[in-house]
């Protein structure tokens, strides 16, 4: 039995290889001052979103809803 054009699969494994290191490269982008100031700027809608739910919940419990 004779195979012929039989690198098609090696081809793409070799291009897929190729991408994956591409797209490792690009992810490690952010880092430094703009990851601290991410990291900051995420912390801070954090306690403004926790400081609602916890005046809403304050709000609520005064209602004296049943169960």
């Amino acid at each position: 039995m004779i195979v012929l054009g039989g690198n098609q699969r090696e081809l793409a494994r070799a291009k897929n290889l190729k991408k994956q290191q591409e797209m490792g490269k690009k992810k490690g982008g952010e880092s430094g001052e703009a990851l601290k100031a991410r990291k900051e700027r995420d912390a801070a809608m954090m306690r403004e979103k926790q400081k609602k739910a916890e005046e809403k919940q304050a709000s609520g419990a005064s209602g004296g809803t049943k169960k």
